[in-house]
């Protein structure tokens, strides 16, 4: 294949002309007209990133560059297909030569053409987390590797740490010990695990989703004839969402535009909020750097919000060192002033928001343009059960819902087979939690220890088949660890390799029906994580302390409730009420999400709640000066949502109520205290 490549004339149909002045601000203009060159676009939130970015396209296309010469690099598809019809519809044509997309389709697309220089065919197969996952666990296998006992990682927690190391251009051994160092002994085996899982893969013919953009670096890096192809084909490059690239990405953009150095990257330094993910916040902060004389425009005429709005988020995110100073100016006329809402305790809280809402209704506001932002999951379970009570329908967007994940419904399994011993699906989906218990081997032991149940003093326990939710009452205490002691029968069916899991399974078992303990969810939860849960979360998930933290919250929330039982029916009502969710029902819902999910999108009304120090900003992210300051972001992110009305609530207590005691008394976050008081109108509920 020859790697020359001419430059076509302009199609008549590309003549065009666009009044760019007319449709454009004059910052926006600026930006789109810029001349040949690397620049940097800070776009503030709404102030019509998109818009640039298409306009900027569609001008390069009026100058006489072939649409084939420009390479648009966005996050996801739909960004891509969004902005390629945008253009389309300016210029009156579609545009089947321009080359834009996803990184990871346009890495794909190339490595297809260049496979065979890598040691590939070109029709490889890309795996997806399941399949790297499966190959990862056959080269664990084939390494003899011993895991029973051992807590060595699991597949899912390897392939993110393969995944991490590809993204940041570190090795294994330097993640393991910043990120994962509760593996530093398995350091020298995880790096030889990497070495034998991209061997598999090039044997298979199979990439996984990383390599498309490592091996296209490699491919760039390692073959002059080919970079210099992309280089000369690729006269201006045009990066969206830049503040959220990482290190490969970062350096993928500089190899290709290292002839021509017409590199335009659009973002926001004030809403990177990815770190956790990869994300390398000094690509945006140091783009002036390493593209010396890079022009730097501003974009800070916001459409979206009020003025009132604007004011707290340009104070919000004022404190920030490491930023491109700038502020948001607003293009609507006045309205509302936030408010600053304190709470006496969370429940207060989903109370005042159940009812401002459905105010906020009777006012005219479809519940569609009502969104609850939080930090984490955990924050909205009591605004969940308030929704709930009041039959106030709700959506919740937040990736995976909180009662649905892995590890709440592994936690709370153990409740309910203290609870109800009958609970099939509970004592399956804890056996299959143990070494070398599957499916078929937790059938066998649920027969075994369900023939027991009629026949030994576990019958006792057993509540009455036809209760109700409002009619169960907690069973008394047995006088010993009946349930442990009929688990313990099962011993002789277990599986060798189960055999002391299985042991620290009836031992968590009896000391979950120790009275003291049996009263309490909260207890119950708490000593499920001491007992050898929270092993089982080290070397099941790379996220894991997140995942403790939200047993820990889950543990605080029940708290509030006088009996497991009633814990274990609202914790029911929750999940079921979720569960009934009908994508195509068009019943108007209040939107509850995480900040992280809600990047991008806009409501009338938002609030977001739980702004305690500890919680919103977390307690680790303080631990450091970046960490802070990305919360900060995140903060800042969280009040650019809102476009009419914004309240930022936080209560002054967290923790249960009455005998069963817990409270905790919380400080506002600090955020809240850096904004001046006159930009907010203060309400204290009591």
């Amino acid at each position: 294949m020859s790697l020359e490549y001419v430059i076509k004339p302009l199609t008549p149909e590309i003549r065009l002309s666009i009044d760019y002045a007319r449709e454009l601000n004059e910052q926006q203009l600026a930006a789109v007209t810029a001349p040949p060159g690397p620049a940097l676009v800070i776009a503030g939130a709404g102030s019509g990133k998109t818009r640039t970015l298409t306009y900027r396209v569609a001008y390069l296309l009026e100058q006489g560059i072939p649409a084939d010469r420009i390479l648009l690099l966005t996050f996801t598809n739909k960004a891509a297909g969004e902005m390629m019809h945008r253009v389309g519809d300016l210029l009156g044509q579609e545009l089947r030569s321009l080359w834009g997309g996803t990184f990871h389709s346009i890495g794909a697309r190339i490595l297809r053409l260049h496979a065979a220089t890598l040691g590939y065919q070109r029709d490889f197969t890309i795996l997806d987390r399941d399949d790297a996952k499966d190959l990862i666990k056959a080269c664990v296998t084939d390494a003899k590797i011993e895991t029973k006992g051992t807590h060595f990682p699991k597949p899912d927690v390897l392939n993110e740490i393969f995944s991490l190391a590809a993204n940041t251009h570190k090795s294994t051994d330097e993640l393991v010990a910043g990120s994962f160092s509760h593996f530093a002994h398995f350091a020298t085996q995880i790096a030889g695990l990497q070495k034998a899982y991209a061997a598999r893969k090039l044997a298979s013919n199979s990439m996984d989703f990383d390599d498309l953009l490592a091996l296209w670096l490699r491919l760039l890096q390692q073959h002059e004839d080919i970079r210099e192809h992309y280089q000369r084909r690729f006269q201006f490059i045009l990066v969206d969402e830049y503040q959220d690239t990482n290190k490969l990405q970062g350096d993928l953009i500089d190899l290709l535009a290292a002839r021509h150095h017409n590199v335009t990257v659009v973002g926001d330094d004030a809403q990177s909020i990815y770190a956790w993910r990869g994300a390398n916040f000094a690509n945006i902060l140091n783009f002036p750097k390493r593209y010396p004389g890079a022009k730097v425009f501003k974009i800070e005429t916001n459409y979206r919000s009020t003025p009132e709005i604007l004011n707290v988020a340009n104070a919000a995110i004022a404190a920030n060192v490491n930023q491109f100073a700038k502020a948001l100016t607003p293009a609507r006329k006045s309205g509302l002033k936030p408010a600053l809402v304190e709470c006496h305790d969370a429940g207060q809280q989903a109370m005042f928001i159940a009812q401002r809402a459905m105010e906020l209704r009777d006012e005219g506001t479809s519940l569609n343009h009502i969104a609850v932002l939080y930090r984490s999951h955990f924050h909205a379970l009591e605004l969940q059960l308030e929704l709930t009570r009041r039959q106030i329908p709700f959506s919740i967007t937040s990736g995976i819902r909180f009662f649905e994940q892995a590890h709440i419904k592994d936690s709370t399994a153990y409740l309910k087979l203290v609870a109800n011993p009958r609970d099939e699906v509970s004592f399956k989906r804890l056996a299959q939690l143990l070494p070398g218990i599957a499916g078929k081997g937790a059938d066998k032991l649920w027969a075994k220890f369900s023939a027991g149940l009629t026949s030994s003093p576990l019958a006792a326990m057993v509540p009455p088949t036809a209760t109700t939710p409002e009619t169960t009452a907690a069973p008394p205490a047995p006088s010993s660890p009946a349930l442990a002691t009929a688990l313990q029968a099962c011993a002789k069916s277990v599986p060798a390799k189960a055999a002391t899991a299985w042991a620290q399974f009836v031992a968590t078992i009896s000391q979950l029906e120790d009275p003291e303990v049996r009263q309490s969810a909260a207890k119950m939860l708490r000593l499920v994580m001491d007992a050898g849960y929270d092993d089982y979360l080290k070397e099941t998930y790379d996220n894991y302390e997140r995942r403790l933290d939200e047993i820990e919250q889950l543990a605080q929330f029940a708290l509030q409730f006088g009996s497991v039982e009633e814990f274990l029916t609202q914790f029911a009502l929750l999940t079921n009420v979720e569960a009934e969710e009908d994508p195509s029902d068009d019943t108007e819902k209040i939107k509850l999400s995480t900040i992280h999910q809600a990047k991008g999108l806009e409501f009338e009304v938002v609030f977001v709640i739980m702004l305690c120090d500890g919680l919103f900003p977390s307690g680790r992210s303080v631990e450091s000066a970046d960490g802070e300051e990305e919360e900060r972001r995140l903060f800042y992110v969280s009040v650019t949502r809102a476009k009419n009305e914004l309240y930022l609530c936080y209560p002054l207590i967290r923790g249960g109520f009455g005998s069963s005691g817990g409270d905790i008394y919380q400080s506002p976050s600090r955020f809240l205290s850096e904004i001046p008081k006159d930009l907010v109108q203060e309400w204290r509920l009591r």
